[in-house]
């Protein structure tokens, strides 16, 4: 049996690359991380590190080790808090990450009916590009991560599901009025735009629409990740973006946006969440995807 202080000690030596600013970390003596260190290796027989001047390196045998000394770490942190907000009437917590757009479709409305169901909990949101979500559910830094779906296959150990549909639409301000109803994009080869940087599931989607009008990827372009900026450089001048409706359905309903249908835009985005095959939630975690699932209306 592995002894959880020996993980956390492993994973400071990691962290700080050498067993002294392990120490340092953990502000415990040198020879007390060496010796854990030590132990450690010899319950589980195998090298952990490789040793040199420069530093340390992960041996094979501690690169797996990594993995799920990153898992205990964070079960044993989110232990400690759920005990103490337990013991407050709170539950929790919950930590959650996603795309920005994903975040905005599905979350707001789930939080609502979770309030309705728990009262009090704690809940943590991060928002993160695809490639590093998957690391942080194979980390156990979080548990659902909320994504566009139905892209590409999920990385080994993920599970997906889909639980919502939202069309693209090109998203204007005020200052494009002027434009018609319905547009294609091989007629916005003059407008000024503003996209997505991150080449994530939601940038390849929107790359697609160009490819599928035959048309080059704007070159006027502000690339923002932000859609907070980005609709509120849409909204304050003649720079238009596309986006799935949902998205900026705040805006739109007061007025300050307006959304055009794109002949391009065949088919929606498609939404959801992926959490680590097998593993299984936290009950607040558990009560979030029921929720998801009880409310979607595929």
């Amino acid at each position: 049996m592995i002894d959880p202080r020996a993980i956390r000690t492993f994973l400071a030596v990691v962290r700080s690359n050498s067993i002294s600013g392990g120490a340092r970390l953990l502000n415990i003596s040198q020879p007390s991380v060496s010796n854990a260190i030590a132990q450690l290796e010899q319950t589980l027989g195998v090298s952990l590190f490789e040793r040199s001047r420069s530093g340390i390196q992960l041996t094979p045998e501690g690169e797996a080790l990594l993995r799920r000394a990153e898992s205990i770490d964070s079960l044993l942190r989110d232990a400690e808090a759920e005990v103490k907000l337990a013991s407050a009437g709170v539950a929790g917590p919950l930590r959650v990450g996603g795309t920005p757009g994903a975040l905005v479709s599905l979350l707001p409305d789930a939080v609502r009916r979770l309030e309705d169901q728990f009262g009090q909990f704690a809940l943590h949101v991060v928002e993160r590009p695809d490639h590093d979500l998957a690391a942080m559910l194979h980390r156990g830094e979080i548990e659902l991560a909320f994504v566009t779906t139905g892209i590409e296959e999920p990385p080994e150990g993920i599970e997906e599901r889909t639980f919502s549909r939202d069309p693209f639409a090109l998203i204007v301000g005020r200052q494009n009025d002027h434009l018609p109803a319905r547009v294609s994009l091989r007629e916005m080869k003059a407008m000024r735009w503003v996209l997505p940087e991150a080449r994530g599931a939601f940038r390849r989607q929107i790359d697609a629409l160009f490819m599928a009008a035959n048309v080059p990827a704007p070159q006027d372009i502000i690339r923002c990740d932000s859609l907070l900026t980005t609709k509120a450089l849409v909204r304050g001048s003649r720079r238009v973006t596309i986006l799935p409706m949902q998205v900026a359905s705040a805006e739109l309903s007061i007025g300050v946006l307006r959304a055009i249908p794109i002949e391009e835009a065949q088919f929606p985005r498609a939404i959801g969440v992926r959490q680590v095959a097998g593993r299984r939630l936290s009950r607040l975690g558990a009560a979030l995807l029921d929720v998801l699932i009880h409310s979607s209306k595929l």
